[in-house]
């Protein structure tokens, strides 16, 4: 089986051509502030993205008659269970009137269900980040107005969680309990229950453990004091919870490799605020131990910071009374989106439709 794959980000489009498992074309098309800089919105560089795709295709020779489907991320769409969705209407329709949010994510179903119309074959989506499957009782907060919402790394933590039940266990996911932690430039925390992610941090708006570039959770009511100050303007404080905070807050910069470097080096305020980072992932790890009643197959650790083996073993050491510990370095998107429209072809699992 064929697929192109297609992850659009926000200055950048990843794309990939599929055999099976097995990426036989990969290649990143990157974009410049003045090229993106001539669109209003996201859902305007729609031709633009799809022409570049088509072009590169074409300058390696693949035809779009002999792909078997079109896969591309999923975007920020209603509340939705995991899966893969086939492209339908609705679908469309939502990630054109960025109903739910504005994101080059959005991008990817539209143009996958273009171009699998163009070639006669299906278009889908996984695991996008609104994927939703947390059980009623984790949707409550301290208060009625808030509700908890689910915005996290779905694609790379069900993906990851697949491949362990396989690799490590011989079994499905749906047969396998898992916390899974994915550390990037958010910072994601999941309690997996047979095939089903019951509760995880919002590691977008201002949730759980905080990250290279996120606050994560912070003491509420000193964000209200700051919110009333007037030192800064609404903007200013979604930029301290997101894209500012974290590690880029405390030290200056975003790269967890730089601060490993600093901390190793003797810098000692490095060294403090990346062992706060992992002490925080741990803290988190135990909690959605407890979501699993401590029923826990396999504790995971996916994402880039995962490659740094001292950061891991802070985490380890802390949490390795639960369960084992298997890391899973990096976020191979690509190859997830592959294994999710593969599964629909191979008609392992249907395509869900979204309504």
């Amino acid at each position: 089986m064929r697929q192109l794959i297609m992850n659009p980000g926000s200055t950048s489009t990843k794309i990939a051509v599929f055999e099976n498992e097995n990426s036989i074309f990969e290649t990143t098309l990157r974009h410049s502030n003045e090229e993106l800089g001539k669109y209003a919105k996201v859902a305007d560089q729609f031709e633009f993205r799809k022409n570049l795709i088509i072009e590169a295709l074409k300058e390696n020779n693949i035809a779009l008659n002999s792909l078997d489907a079109a896969v591309g991320r999923g975007g920020l769409l209603k509340p939705i269970e995991g899966g893969t969705y086939a492209v339908n209407d609705k679908l469309v329709e939502d990630l054109k009137a960025n109903k739910n949010g504005e994101h080059a994510s959005n991008l990817g179903g539209l143009i996958a269900r273009s171009i699998g119309d163009e070639a006669g074959i299906p278009s889908f989506i996984v695991d996008p980040v609104v994927v939703d499957e947390l059980e009623d009782v984790a949707r409550i907060s301290g208060h009625p107005d808030f509700e908890r919402i689910s915005i996290w790394h779905a694609l790379n933590q069900k993906a990851v969680a697949r491949r362990a039940a396989a690799e490590k266990f011989g079994k499905k996911y749906e047969e396998m309990n898992f916390v899974v932690a994915h550390l990037g430039g958010g910072i994601s925390v999941g309690a997996h229950k047979k095939g089903r992610a019951i509760d995880v941090n919002n590691a977008l708006n201002g949730e759980g453990p905080f990250s290279p570039e996120r606050s994560g959770s912070l003491p509420a009511e000193q964000l209200v004091k700051a919110c009333f100050s007037g030192k800064y303007t609404e903007a200013e404080i979604k930029k301290m919870i997101v894209g500012k905070g974290g590690l880029s807050a405390f030290l200056g910069t975003n790269n967890a490799k730089e601060v490993s470097d600093r901390a190793a080096a003797g810098d000692g305020k490095a060294k403090l605020i990346y062992e706060a980072m992992a002490y925080q992932v741990a803290k988190a790890i135990g909690e959605y131990a407890v979501v699993l009643d401590g029923e826990v197959d396999a504790i995971l650790i996916t994402g880039g910071i995962a490659y740094d083996k001292n950061f891991v073993g802070m985490i380890e050491k802390k949490v390795k009374f639960i369960a084992d510990v298997i890391p899973y370095p990096g976020e191979d998107e690509l190859l997830a989106l592959a294994q999710g429209g593969l599964r629909v072809l191979n008609k392992e699992e249907s395509a869900k439709e979204y309504k």
